[in-house]
């Protein structure tokens, strides 16, 4: 015979392994125990929150129905809607102004930015002359020696050891000596 809980029944499902109750004593171990908890099934997918959206306050109304009159023996409740109002308004002000504020605060970054980058293209520029001159100057250095050392080999050796001896100073390179100050010759 079957009973007809056997039966009818609806079986329960095992229950999951109870984990003990840790209370984080510090934010390090609360972030532990937040990382073995997502670390428990890799393949979940995890939701990761957008940076909400700046507050931004409601357009004023283009056609106000309710208008107030300065007439007198308005009701008391009268009051706190006129106070609503106001704050809303003053708020709307100071968002407002401070977006205002951040607006300049970008336009001068980018001025700045604009300023600096243009003043570091000049020094580049400026640099880059003052390499290629001295490189020109270094190449004709080497062509006149070149060429000094052709005419030496074509005349005699006698005539060529005379020369270096009693003329040393004109063989003095043109080029600057190189400096490591700045401006520096």
């Amino acid at each position: 015979r079957h009973s007809k809980m056997a039966d009818g029944a609806k079986r329960l499902p095992a229950k999951k392994a109870t984990q003990p109750l840790v209370i984080p004593r510090s934010a390090a171990e609360e972030q532990r125990l937040k990382l073995e908890r997502l670390m428990r099934n890799p393949e979940k997918q995890v939701l990761i929150l957008e940076k909400p959206k700046d507050w931004a306050p409601r357009p004023p109304p283009e056609f106000v129905r309710d208008v107030m009159g300065s007439s007198a023996g308005a009701g008391s409740g009268e009051f706190h809607v006129y106070r609503h109002l106001r704050r809303r308004e003053y708020m709307r002000e100071e968002f407002m102004e401070k977006q205002a504020g951040q607006q300049r605060l970008e336009d001068e970054f980018q001025t700045k930015l604009d300023s600096n980058r243009r003043v570091a293209e000049e020094k580049t520029e400026k640099r880059r002359k003052k390499r290629q001159k001295l490189k020109e100057k270094k190449m004709l250095a080497k062509k006149a020696k070149k060429e000094l050392t052709k005419t030496a080999e074509g005349s005699t050796e006698n005539s060529s050891s005379e020369e270096e001896v009693q003329n040393p100073s004109e063989k003095v390179d043109d080029c600057e000596e190189s400096s490591f100050v700045m401006g520096g010759r």
